[in-house]
């Protein structure tokens, strides 16, 4: 059996291998114990799962949790290498633990964001239509806050970096006014939420379309011709919208105007456009349409046909039908559609020779 001074002279003799290797043993150990924890902890809570689903989260953040152990490790490995070649080294192991985490916290917010948005979809500022501003915008500070960590590690002085950008910015921002606008109105935009997706709009230039994109830039429209319209967020945040999929309901209301002659039934009338509304099978129930006489023309009493539709891209059909259906019906029953007519009196011929 080996005596305790043969155990120490070999010990002296090794130190180095054998610190190497206990650094070595600790860390694979350290690793494979995060490992196999934050493997477990997701199948725990998985049970019970919360608001915000913590198993995800956990899952991960496994793996920048064990690469972290094992930059915990080569970091202790670091002090048997010379001082110069050893503050190198350290700032490459911190650049990577800042890469990795750095990750994990982008991953994380982009599914913080999307869980909460699909928890409240109708509350607060996080909502289906925000998400995509406020995913850029985490991505942004994420990347943002890894560029500055990442030249703290190196040593880098950021005093000079920080004047130069604020000046290229005053420089950029004059050259650029009318990009910036339409980004600032993009964002308002996005966070003001006018329309979505989807609706349908008027904007007081007199394009109505259908929303299919809502960037930082620009809007597009899709027009019931199928031609795209590309609209600068800036002249949007700056006039009127007409939004007809908005409003206390889904649907939205139709007017039909319609004139008679002067000596016609108004209750029959009345009755005839309350009949075509009700054949109309585009047209809702509830509410029901209703007739209203609006004035007296010049030569017609005009009167208005309202009828609600759950879409407005069926607008431009259901007018079409309507007034058709109507003005078969004024025929059928011989009520009559005035129209712009001129009398013109001769007080004398010229003379024959």
């Amino acid at each position: 059996m080996p005596d305790i001074s043969t155990i120490s002279t070999f010990y002296y003799e090794n130190q180095l291998i054998i610190d190497i290797s206990g650094v070595l043993i600790a860390s694979i150990c350290g690793m494979l114990f995060i490992w196999f924890l934050f493997a477990a902890l997701p199948s725990h809570w998985s049970a019970k799962q919360t608001r915000f689903k913590t198993s995800h989260l956990v899952r991960i953040a496994r793996l920048p949790a064990v690469y972290s152990i094992g930059m915990i490790g080569i970091g202790q490995l670091l002090t048997f290498t010379p001082d110069g070649l050893k503050s190198t080294l350290n700032s490459v192991v911190l650049t990577l633990a800042v890469i990795l985490w750095g990750q994990y916290i982008y991953r994380a917010s982009q599914f913080l964001l999307k869980n909460i948005s699909s928890q409240s979809p109708e509350e607060g500022i996080i909502r289906p239509h925000t998400l995509p501003l406020l995913e850029n915008l985490a991505a942004v500070i994420n990347v943002l806050l890894a560029v500055y960590l990442i030249f703290l590690v190196w040593h880098i002085d950021m005093t000079a970096w920080l004047a130069s950008a604020g000046i290229v910015g005053i420089a950029v921002g004059f050259a650029a006014k009318d990009t910036l606008a339409n980004l600032l109105s993009g964002v308002f935009i996005l966070a003001d939420s006018p329309y979505k997706i989807g609706d349908y709009i008027v904007i007081d230039t007199g394009e109505r379309g259908k929303v299919t994109h809502i960037g930082l830039r620009s809007t597009r429209l899709l027009t019931r011709d199928d031609l795209e319209i590309n609209i600068p967020n800036a002249i949007i945040a700056n006039g009127k919208i007409i939004n007809e999929s908005s409003g206390r309901h889904v649907k939205s209301r139709v007017r039909v105007p319609v004139s008679v002659a002067y000596g016609s039934d108004l209750e029959q009338v009345k009755a005839l456009l309350l009949e075509v509304a009700e054949q109309e099978s585009q047209i809702c129930i509830d509410p029901e349409p209703r007739i209203r006489f609006r004035v007296f023309g010049a030569s017609s009493l005009d009167l208005e046909l309202l009828v609600w539709i759950d879409d407005p891209e069926i607008r431009g059909r259901v007018v079409d039908a309507l007034n058709t259906a109507i003005y078969n019906s004024f025929n059928a029953n011989h009520i009559e559609i005035p129209y712009s007519k001129q009398d013109v009196y001769i007080k004398s011929l010229p003379e024959q020779k």
